[in-house]
C-alpha cells in the first residue's frame, strides 16, 4: 500500500465535477453509465404498498399514478389514533425493587415474573393515514405509460400519452405539491378518507369553496369518542373552470392545475381559514392566469430541491453494474437478487426513503407512510432494535437531517424518561421506553413475556447515534451532554448490588426480546445491559471532565466482564448458569460489537472470536428483515464478508421489497415495514469502510459478488470525508480531513499509523486483496 498527499482540493480519481446522475468514471478509465437515482414502472400502482413515495420528514405522500383515477395518500408523522394510552404512566415498582433483586441473586430464576403492576398489555397510539386526494376523469384508453420516482429531487412522476402528473413533498415549505398538465383536463377532485381499516364511526365532513386564488377543499375528521381530530386542506389552482361538486370540485377545460395539500391533527375545531391563508402565501405574485399553476409549481420545486437534492447526493454508490440491468423497472430488478444493479438501486432508494421520512420525527416502523389504519405494531417507534437499525447509516452517510430528527424525539421525551427511572427503579436519571408513538416517552407497553420496563440499556442505545454524529462533526452538542449525564446518574443510583468477586451486578436485567433457555424473562447481567452501562458511564465522563467523570469511570470499571459459554460463544447473559437461546431474531448481546466498538478483532481478539461464534450459532427465528441485516452489521464489524453476503442474500432472495422499493418485515413482502429498506445502505457502507475516532478500516468485509465499485462522500468519525474505489487489482481511498489527527489505518495488508492534516487531502493506494 502506498499513499500520497494532495493539498489542492482535487484528489486523483475524483469525479465530483461531473453530474452524478449522468456519468461516472471507473478506476480503469472505462466510462460507464452512472447508477440510477430513481426507479420506474410501466404501469400504475394497484396496491398502496406499491405506491411510489415522497416525503419531507413531516408530511408523506404515496402516489399511485393512475391516469384515470389517480390517488395520492396523505400521511403525517403526528397522525396517531387515540386508544386510551395517551395518559398512561410507567408502573410504580420502586418499592418492590429490593425484593426482586434479592430473589434473583439468590437463584430464583422466575423471581421477576411478578415484577409488574398487573396491567394488561397496552399498545401505544397507532399511526394511521389521513386521506387520499383523488383525481377522477372519464375512463380513457392510454397507449404509452411510465411511472417514475426521482430520488435526487423527491419527485414522483406519471407520464401517460399527453398527460403528465408530478408530486413532491416540500422540505422548504412543508406542503404536498401535485402538478397535472394535459391539453384538456376534465376531472373531479375529492379528498376521500375511505382507506382500509378506517373506523366506521370516524366523523367526517367535507367542504369546497371557490376563492380568488383557487378552489379550497377541506376534510375534517373526528376520532370516535374523542375531542381530537385532523383536518386536511387542499388549495387547487388552475387555468380551467371550477365549480363545487361536493364532496369535492369539478374542473373543466384546464391545461394545468396545481394542488397544495397539508394535514393537521388537533383538538377542537380547526382554523381552516388560517390553513388556507398559509397555502395561498406559497403562491408567487399574480401573473397570467394560464400559467399560474406552472409558475407556482416551478417556484416550490426549486426551493425544495435545493434542500433535498443537496442532502441526497452527498453520498453515492456505484457498483459498476450492467447498464441493461440498471435500465430495468424495479419490479423486474427485484427478481434478480444477484444483480449489483439491484443493490445500487436499493442503496439509492433506502437513502431517499430514510431522508424523506426523517424530520419532525425519525422514521417509524413504516417510515412515514401507510395506506391502512391497521398498522402492524401500531406503526410506532420500536426502539430496542428497529429505530437504530433504520438510522444506522445517518452519521457515515452524511444525513444529519436524520440524526437531528432522532435527537428531537429524545429531547422531547426526556421528562418522561425521568419518570420511568423514578417509578420503576426509584432512581435519578433516565430510562428509555422500548415503544413510543412519538408523543409519550413513558413505559407502559409491557407484559410478562415482554418485560420492557426493566430494559435499562435503552438510553445508551438511543444516544449512541448522537455520539457518533458528534464525533463525525468534531463538536459536542450540549443537549447530548445533558442527556448523557442523566444516563450516568441513573447507573449511579441503580448499580448498588455486587457479586462474590466485587463486580457490580445489573439486576433486574433483560435482553430484548429474548429469555434464557432455563430461566424467566427478567434475569441478571444481560450482555447488552453490561455493555450499555459501561459505555454510557465512560461516554458521559468524556463529556463532563471533573469529579463526575472520575466517579463515573470508577463505576464503569467495576462492571463485570463478558462471559464466554461452554460452546465458545459470547453469552447473552454474563451471569453464570443462564443458558443461551440461540434461535432468535434479535442480536442484543452483540451490542458490544455493533454499534459499540467495545469488542473488535484488533483490540479484543478473544472476545471478537467469541462474538463471532455467537453469530454462527444464532438462528434467524422468523426471518424478519431486521434480524438478517442486524446479523450483517455485526458480521461486517467482525470482518466476515461471507456472513455479510449471506445475510444480504437472505433479504434480496426473500422477496422482501415491494415495487415501491419499500420493504416487508417478513419474506414475500409480508407486513409493510421500513427496516430492510432503511438498514441496507448501512450494511453496504459497513462492509466497505468503518471508522472510529482513532481508526480507519478499509474494505473490512467486502462481499465477493461486488468485485469493483465506488463509494463517495462517506463521513468518518475522525473528521474526514472519504471516497473509496476498488477493483480486483486494488483500491484507492481519498481522505479529506477537516481536522488534524493521527489514526490507525487497517487494510488487508495490516495496520499502520496515519497522520492527517486539516485541509490536506490524502490519497491511499492499496494493492490487490
Amino acid at each position: 500500500m502506498t499513499d500520497h498527499v494532495r493539498a489542492d482540493g482535487a484528489p486523483r480519481g475524483d469525479a465530483r465535477g461531473e453530474d452524478t446522475a449522468t456519468a461516472a468514471t471507473r478506476t480503469d478509465g472505462a466510462r460507464t453509465a452512472a447508477p440510477v437515482h430513481g426507479t420506474w414502472e410501466p404501469r400504475p400502482a394497484a396496491r398502496w404498498e406499491d405506491a411510489f413515495l415522497s416525503g419531507n420528514g413531516t408530511h408523506g405522500a404515496m402516489v399511485f399514478g393512475d391516469p384515470n383515477d389517480d390517488r395520492l395518500i396523505v400521511n403525517h408523522h403526528r397522525l396517531i389514533r387515540p386508544n386510551g394510552s395517551a395518559d398512561a404512566r410507567p408502573p410504580e415498582l420502586a418499592d418492590r425493587l429490593t425484593d426482586v433483586q434479592d430473589r434473583l441473586l439468590a437463584g430464583d430464576v422466575t423471581a421477576g415474573e411478578d415484577f409488574t403492576d398487573g396491567r394488561p398489555l397496552l399498545w401505544v397510539q397507532p399511526f394511521h393515514p389521513g386521506f387520499q386526494v383523488r383525481l377522477s376523469r372519464p375512463a380513457v384508453r392510454w397507449r404509452a405509460y411510465r411511472r417514475e420516482a426521482d430520488f435526487s429531487t423527491g419527485v414522483v412522476r406519471a407520464l401517460c400519452d399527453d398527460r403528465r402528473s408530478e408530486v413532491f413533498v416540500s422540505r422548504a415549505d412543508d406542503v404536498i405539491a401535485q402538478y397535472v398538465t394535459a391539453p384538456d383536463l376534465t376531472l373531479d377532485v375529492t379528498l376521500d378518507h375511505r382507506l382500509p381499516g378506517a373506523p366506521a364511526d370516524l366523523a367526517v365532513g367535507h367542504g369546497a369553496v371557490l376563492t380568488p386564488e383557487g378552489a379550497l377543499l377541506t376534510l375534517r375528521a373526528r376520532y370516535p369518542a374523542a375531542d381530537l381530530g385532523y383536518t386536511g386542506v387542499t388549495l387547487l389552482v388552475t387555468d380551467g373552470r371550477t365549480r363545487p361538486a361536493l364532496p369535492g370540485v369539478r374542473v373543466r377545460g384546464a391545461r394545468s392545475m396545481l394542488l397544495l395539500t397539508r394535514v393537521r391533527r388537533h383538538p377542537g375545531e380547526p382554523d381552516v381559514l388560517a390553513e388556507a391563508r398559509a397555502l395561498r402565501e406559497l403562491l408567487p405574485e399574480a401573473g397570467h392566469a394560464e400559467d399560474v399553476a406552472e409558475r407556482a409549481y416551478a417556484h416550490l420545486l426549486a426551493r425544495h430541491t435545493a434542500l433535498h437534492g443537496a442532502a441526497y447526493l452527498r453520498v453515492t454508490l456505484d457498483l459498476h453494474a450492467d447498464p441493461s440491468e440498471r435500465a430495468l423497472p424495479g419490479s423486474e430488478l427485484v427478481r434478480r437478487p444477484k444483480s449489483p444493479a439491484l443493490l445500487e438501486r436499493l442503496f439509492a432508494a433506502g437513502r431517499h426513503h430514510l431522508l424523506s421520512s426523517a424530520g419532525t420525527l425519525p422514521p417509524r416502523l413504516t417510515g412515514l407512510w401507510t395506506g391502512d389504519w391497521d398498522t402492524a405494531w401500531s406503526g410506532a417507534f420500536t426502539t430496542d432494535a428497529n429505530l437504530n437499525l433504520q438510522t444506522a447509516s445517518a452519521a457515515a452517510a452524511a444525513l444529519p437531517e436524520v440524526t437531528e430528527a432522532h435527537a428531537a424525539l429524545i429531547q422531547d421525551q426526556l421528562p418522561d424518561w425521568r419518570d420511568n427511572a423514578r417509578a420503576v427503579f426509584g432512581a435519578r436519571g433516565v430510562v428509555a421506553p422500548a415503544h413510543t408513538d412519538g408523543e409519550s416517552g413513558h413505559i407502559y407497553h409491557l407484559s410478562r413475556a415482554y418485560p420492557l420496563h426493566v430494559w435499562t440499556a435503552g438510553a445508551d442505545w438511543l444516544l449512541k447515534p448522537l455520539v457518533d454524529h458528534d464525533e463525525t462533526c468534531g463538536r459536542r452538542d450540549p443537549r447530548l451532554a445533558v442527556a448523557l449525564a442523566e444516563a450516568a446518574r441513573f447507573y449511579e443510583d441503580f448499580l448498588t448490588r455486587t457479586d462474590d468477586d466485587g463486580h457490580l451486578v445489573i439486576v433486574p436485567s433483560y435482553s430484548p426480546e429474548n429469555r434464557p433457555a432455563n430461566a424467566g424473562w427478567i434475569t441478571v447481567n444481560a450482555a447488552m445491559d453490561v455493555s450499555a452501562a459501561r459505555h454510557a458511564l465512560r461516554t458521559a465522563a468524556s463529556y463532563h471532565p471533573g469529579p463526575d467523570a472520575e466517579r463515573w469511570r470508577a463505576l464503569a470499571d467495576r462492571l463485570p466482564p463478558h462471559r464466554i459459554n461452554a460452546e465458545g460463544a459470547l453469552a447473552e447473559w454474563a451471569w453464570p448458569g443462564l443458558d443461551d437461546s440461540y434461535d432468535h431474531r434479535h442480536l442484543s448481546h452483540l451490542y458490544g460489537v455493533w454499534p459499540l466498538d467495545e469488542i473488535n478483532p484488533y483490540d479484543t481478539p478473544e472476545l471478537a472470536a467469541a462474538a463471532h461464534r455467537a453469530l454462527e450459532l444464532r438462528g434467524a427465528e422468523n426471518d424478519s428483515a431486521h434480524g438478517h441485516l442486524h446479523h450483517a452489521l455485526v458480521a461486517a464489524r467482525l470482518g466476515d464478508a461471507e456472513r455479510v453476503a449471506g445475510a444480504l442474500d437472505n433479504v434480496l432472495a426473500g422477496d422482501f421489497f415491494h415495487v415501491s422499493l419499500m420493504s416487508g418485515h417478513y419474506p414475500n413482502r409480508h407486513v409493510y415495514n421500513a427496516d430492510a429498506a432503511h438498514t441496507l445502505p448501512a450494511v453496504l457502507i459497513e462492509a466497505l469502510i468503518h471508522s472510529t475516532p482513532e481508526r480507519l478500516v478499509l474494505l473490512p468485509a467486502l462481499p465477493a459478488a461486488l468485485p469493483s465499485g465506488e463509494l463517495r462522500g462517506i463521513r468518518t468519525r475522525f473528521g474526514a470525508e472519504a471516497d473509496l474505489t476498488w477493483t480486483p487489482d486494488g483500491a484507492t481511498a481519498v481522505l479529506r480531513p477537516g481536522r488534524t489527527c493521527r489514526i490507525e489505518l487497517r487494510t488487508s495488508a495490516g495496520a499502520r499509523p496515519l497522520s492527517l492534516s486539516a485541509g490536506e487531502d490524502r490519497v491511499l493506494t492499496l494493492g490487490p486483496r
